[in-house]
Parts: structure tokens; C-alpha cells; sequence
């Protein structure tokens, strides 16, 4: 079945669990910025996706190539080809959510990282389907340092599609409107609860916790978790009301060329 088939199955199930369960009950299906983010779904969950999987293996034999050629090193393409496949995805999971925190982290503390992470940031009311408002840029940041050193090192294809799989499970759920506690599996797993701590303003609450995507277990140990009792006031960060809220507006933001095109907007919008 293609990821295609699984992410909207995935989709389905938490649109009726946030029915079900809603941490918010006031929050709407139709919430604000839900048509610039069912774009991101077919954009950084389709397309993107698909491009990218198409890469990595061809990327990864060119690394080889040249690994050979220029520095006369034997990378070990195949070193874990030969693991059974509950093997590739136990340390696939560690190893591509260890490097995802580590650029989590990178993407809150560095400013020129930032502007482009502050695309997700812009959720002012979490659901599901926020969990794919990224700027393409860093999507491929972010998949290419995930998947390409476990396809490098022949981690197989059905590995790497489960752990796809997963990791989207997890990313809806930690970013669902749901009131779903899961105990101790908290200090393993991302959830609602913790998540939506990350969001919060520098308003409501200390800012640069809880980095983690699909495992918790990294901010537990690196001292970065912060679970209250209740959930955050407010969501966002400075500035956030003059932040683009369409979909084009949200992509050319971190671009140089976004400030010329809002001059250019404002010119053709005043009066002679």
C-alpha cells in the first residue's frame, strides 16, 4: 500500500478521535488556517515525500562513489542489510530520532534556522493536521539527514517505509486536539500533551522545551521536557500577528524575495 493510502488512512482516524476525545471542545473542525494546511498535506506529505524517497538511493550511491574515488574509503553500503528487519527499525528509530532532535534544536536556537521553522510555529490551534505545515526547505532538510545515512548503510526499503509509517502516526497524534494521557509511555513516546507545550507563546510559558518528534526520551534525558498539568494559554511567538497566514505567503517568507514582493503588494494596493 502506498504512503499515500496510509496517511490518509492515519488522517481519517484522528479526525474522529479529535471528535471523540478533544482536548479543546471549542475548537472547530474548520479551524483558522486549515486550507493552507491541507495544502502542506498534499504538498509535504505527497509530493515532496515521493521526491525525496526517489532520491535517496541514487544520492547515496553517488556519496559512495565519491567516498571511493577521492578519499579511498570503504563506506560499508551494506552493513546492515544483513539485520532482520525489526532490528533496522528499532535503530532506525533511534538513530533518525536522535539526529531529528538534535536539528530540532538547532532550528530554535540558530535565527537564520528559526525563520524558516517559524512556519510550523504559526499553528495558533493544534490539531492533526498541523503536523505537516512545514516550509519545504526544511522538509528536505530534515528527510534528507533522517533517510539518507540509513539508506547509505542499506537499511531496507520496508524498513524505511514502516518507520515512515510510524513516524507519521506519532507526529499527527503529539499535534492532535486530543485528551488521550498514555502514562508512563510518556517518557518514551511524544504526545498532545507534551507537544503543545512546545508551541507555547513566550507569553504563556518558558520556550525551547520538548524537542522531541516521535521520542520523548531525548528531552527527558537532556533536560529539555516540560509537562504541566495543563495544557498552554497561548500558542505562537513574537510577532506572530504579522506572520503570513496564507500558504504562498508562508513559503516566501524566509526568502529574500519575500520582502520585495510585499513592497510590491503595498505599492499596487496604495492609492496614486
Amino acid at each position: 500500500m502506498s504512503y499515500a493510502l496510509w496517511l490518509a488512512g492515519i488522517s481519517l482516524v484522528f479526525v474522529v478521535l479529535e471528535r471523540v476525545l478533544p482536548r479543546y471542545r471549542s475548537q472547530r473542525l474548520l479551524r483558522r488556517g486549515i486550507l493552507s494546511d491541507a495544502l502542506y498535506v498534499v504538498w509535504n506529505g505527497h509530493f515532496l515525500a515521493v521526491a525525496l524517497a526517489l532520491l535517496a538511493d541514487p544520492l547515496a550511491a553517488h556519496v559512495d562513489q565519491w567516498a571511493r574515488g577521492a578519499l579511498g574509503v570503504e563506506l560499508h553500503r551494506d552493513a546492515a542489510a544483513s539485520w532482520p528487519l525489526w532490528v533496522q527499525f528499532l535503530v532506525g528509530l533511534l538513530v533518525m530520532d536522535f539526529a531529528q532532535w538534535c536539528i530540532h534544536n538547532l532550528l530554535h536556537r540558530v535565527p537564520f534556522l528559526w525563520t524558516f521553522h517559524k512556519v510550523h510555529h504559526s499553528i495558533v490551534e493544534l490539531d492533526w493536521l498541523g503536523s505537516l505545515r512545514f516550509h519545504w526547505l526544511e522538509i528536505v532538510v530534515y528527510r534528507s539527514l533522517q533517510y539518507l545515512p540509513l539508506a547509505f548503510f542499506g537499511f531496507a526499503g520496508e524498513a524505511l517505509f514502516a518507520l515512515a509509517v510510524f513516524n507519521t502516526v506519532i507526529g499527527h497524534f503529539n499535534h492532535a486536539n486530543l485528551r488521550l494521557p498514555i502514562g508512563p509511555l510518556g517518557y518514551v513516546l511524544n504526545n498532545p500533551a507534551m507537544h503543545a507545550w512546545h508551541h507555547v507563546h513566550p507569553s504563556a510559558g518558558p520556550v525551547n522545551k520538548n524537542f522531541g518528534i516521535t521520542l520523548s526520551l531525548w528531552d527527558w534525558l537532556f533536560g529539555t521536557a516540560y509537562v504541566p498539568a495543563e495544557p498552554p494559554a497561548r500558542l505562537g511567538f513574537e510577532g506572530i500577528e504579522t506572520f503570513p497566514e496564507t500558504f504562498p505567503g508562508q513559503l516566501l517568507y524566509p526568502l529574500p524575495v519575500e520582502a520585495k514582493v510585499r513592497q510590491l503588494t503595498a505599492r499596487v494596493r496604495s492609492p496614486q
